[in-house]
């Protein structure tokens, strides 16, 4: 276990109060990011949704003829 780090304790402290300030919504913490992402001037990268299979989404893995099976062998 690595000790208590006075670095890490702060940020926390900063990312706690925050929260805190936000009421620990997240839908007001992230609008309050993307507005102060739109007041930076900077550019973003913003990458489109990853749509995930039916075979993921029941976290399937690839049977030994290449196609799914889930956990159960199915």
């Amino acid at each position: 276990m690595i000790p208590d780090d006075p670095i890490v304790a702060k940020v926390r402290a900063i990312r706690d109060e925050y929260a805190r300030s936000l009421g620990y919504d997240l839908d007001r913490i992230f609008a309050d990011i993307r507005e102060r992402e739109a007041k930076s001037g900077r550019t973003y990268v913003q990458f489109p949704p990853r749509l995930i299979s039916v075979a993921e989404e029941r976290h399937e893995e690839p049977d030994q003829h290449g196609g799914r099976e889930d956990s159960r062998g199915r």
